[in-house]
């Protein structure tokens, strides 16, 4: 199921993902270039929703889905998140905090399967509102100036990607939670 139409999705937000940091090197003025990525992070994000909805639907789930979807996911926020870092609209300090739980989380879920408790580390609420926190505060930050003329996403994006960074945060503790008893049943 490598060639399936949800599959191809996610492989087009991968493929995607060059295109979004390559604006910031376009000849263009720096409004543009934020609206065109952002323009771009949006409509990537979508397919997201887009290629778990037509695996359901078309019933064309896979394993090798499930594997890269988070990728694809993960990809996309690690750039998204170095762009906004050489831009100076994300501290360091948050940014590394959110790459570095997605490197630890994917390790231990990695761990927990090989020894046969990934249930113990399944997608939780708390991971998927951390993911939409992310997903909100990342286009407010490459937009970059006033939306609609009222909307400061400067402003906005900044709150979120610190409340992201704090629910990042949260969740690691909480997959760490569930997953010690397993961790501490199989070192004995």
């Amino acid at each position: 199921m490598f060639w399936t139409l949800p599959t191809l999705l996610t492989w087009a937000r991968i493929v995607a993902i060059p295109l979004i940091v390559g604006v910031f090197h376009l000849q263009m003025s720096p409004a543009h270039q934020n609206l065109l990525a952002t323009v771009l992070f949006i409509t990537v994000a979508l397919t997201d929703w887009a290629d778990g909805y037509l695996a359901r639907k078309l019933n064309q789930t896979s394993s090798f889905g499930a594997f890269l979807d988070p990728v694809a996911d993960k990809f996309l926020v690690c750039a998204a998140l170095l762009v906004l870092l050489e831009q100076q609209r994300v501290d360091a300090l948050v940014a590394l905090v959110i790459v570095g739980r997605e490197i630890a989380i994917s390790a231990l879920r990695e761990w927990m399967a090989q020894i046969g408790a990934s249930r113990s580390v399944a997608v939780h609420m708390l991971g998927k509102l951390k993911t939409t926190v992310q997903m909100v505060a990342i286009p407010f930050l490459l937009f970059d100036g006033r939306l609609f003329e009222v909307i400061n996403t400067r402003l906005w994006g900044t709150w979120l990607i610190y409340l992201a960074a704090v629910l990042t945060i949260w969740s690691m503790v909480y997959y760490l939670q569930k997953a010690l008893p397993e961790i501490r049943a199989k070192v004995r």
